[in-house]
């Protein structure tokens, strides 16, 4: 078993350097079972925003690309996966929870988790609308999404976020991971793949995305939004 930590500025706010360890991490896991958790009292903040704000075109371009390859990978990673949410997991740290095939979240009644973009102004890149689109339960999608609230551990049980809620988050998470691991890798792998299928977008979603949404990234207006949450 592969743990991985999740470890930044930011309450593990993911930055370039971050989501590339979290790729590397993955690569070198090679199918084996991994568990995902945050460093210190918190999963993992969203994005980078301090990041974000010093980028031009060309760089939101390749940092969006960089989230894009990190959310498949972990999406369709063939091993078992499950994130112990010892913390806020918030926009792109819900994200990385929802990538996972077990997730377990404190209990703790202050954690807090969900998917806030639209409230900051983000729009959801292809591949990561498709896994969002995956993983949140149809009946909860429209709250989770056009909602955009942090939500406690009851709520996000209730909404499907999460599968499980526990007083000590790593270590019902290390016995799950145990659970899973001792399933065949090859059965565990096809079965997986079968389920998910793969990330890739179509050719309108890329075209849709090039032509309109990827521009919103780089907005004055978003651009602004970003500095009103980072004076926060």
């Amino acid at each position: 078993m592969h743990e991985v930590v999740l470890e930044g500025p930011g309450k593990n706010a993911l930055g370039s350097a971050l989501m590339r360890r979290l790729l590397d991490a993955l690569r070198s896991a090679a199918g084996e079972a991994v568990l995902l958790r945050g460093a210190g009292d918190a999963f993992c903040a969203g994005l980078n925003l301090k990041e974000m704000a010093a980028l031009d075109a060309a760089g939101m371009q390749a940092f969006l690309a960089l989230l894009e390859d990190m959310v498949q990978a972990l999406y369709e990673y063939p091993g078992p996966t499950v994130a112990a949410v010892n913390g806020h997991a918030v926009a792109g740290g819900c994200v990385l929870v929802l990538g996972c095939d077990w997730r377990v979240m404190s209990a703790a009644p202050a954690a807090r988790i969900g998917l806030n973009e639209i409230a900051i102004g983000a729009r959801f890149p292809p591949r990561t609308w498709a896994m969002v689109k995956a993983r949140v339960p149809a009946a909860s999608i429209e709250r989770v999404v056009l909602g955009a609230q942090l939500v406690d551990p009851a709520s996000a049980l209730a909404l499907g976020l999460v599968d499980e809620l526990a007083a000590d988050p790593l270590a019902a998470a290390q016995e799950r991971i145990a659970l899973l691991a001792r399933h065949p890798r090859d059965a565990y792998a096809v079965a997986k793949r079968n389920i998910r299928g793969s990330l890739a977008p179509g050719v309108d979603a890329l075209a849709r995305w090039s032509r309109e949404d990827l521009a919103a990234w780089t907005s004055p207006a978003f651009r602004a939004l970003i500095e009103r949450q980072l004076k926060r």
